[in-house]
Order: C-alpha cells, then structure tokens, then sequence
C-alpha cells in the first residue's frame, strides 16, 4: 500500500462533545487546510517528509503514484493517514472539508527551498 491508516494518539469523549489529539510528537509542521466540494489539491510529492492527514470533516478521494504504482483511497471525517516521501499525492474533494496536515521536518527547509516535486 502506498498509505499509511493511522489513528490519533488519544480520544476522549463525553456527552458535552470530545477531544481528539493527533499525534503527541514527532511533527514539525502543522497546517488546517479548507477546501470546497470538487476542489483539488496537491499533485506533488516530498522527498525528505512524511506527512499526515486527519479529516476533520468531509470526504476525500486521494490519488497516490510511485513509479509505476498507482492506488486511489477514499477518507472521510474522523479518519487519520500518513504518505511517506516519493509518492505522488493528489486530492480531489467529495465534499466540502477540513483537515489537518503534518510535516515530520516541514516542507520550508533550511537553505530557502521547498520540499515539494511535481
């Protein structure tokens, strides 16, 4: 498989709502992404990162290529995911959604390039 299913390191909840923490350490960069039903994003891939995706609601279609590799998986709210260096990620929105992405180094390295290839 091309990605990774994860699960958020904690969950609590109660009848006055929940709290979800992602993850405990180990992530660089942390961004909140909003994006709006048939948008697409991505068509890129990281060399040095991993990243991880939690939905925060909504539901995706992602397209994954390595080589001559090809997968598509389909996420939706609650759902937690991780896409490891080389591989090609295009997301393509069903609906209206929100969700968090985290870079283990961060995409901005040091000498002022990006860690992001078409």
């Amino acid at each position: 498989m091309l990605v990774e299913r994860m699960k958020p390191n904690f969950e609590f909840k109660n009848s006055e709502g929940s709290l979800i923490q992602l993850v405990r350490e180990g992530w660089k960069q942390i961004n909140v992404l909003y994006s709006k039903k048939d948008s697409k994003r991505g068509g890129h891939y990281h060399k040095i990162c991993n990243e991880a995706f939690y939905i925060v609601s909504g539901k995706i279609k992602l397209f994954l290529e390595k080589g001559d590799e090809k997968e598509e998986e389909n996420f939706k709210e609650g759902e937690m995911f991780m896409i490891t260096p080389y591989i090609k990620h295009t997301f393509v929105f069903l609906e209206d959604t929100v969700m968090v992405s985290m870079y283990d180094k961060g995409v901005e390295l040091e000498n002022g390039e990006k860690d992001i290839y078409e």
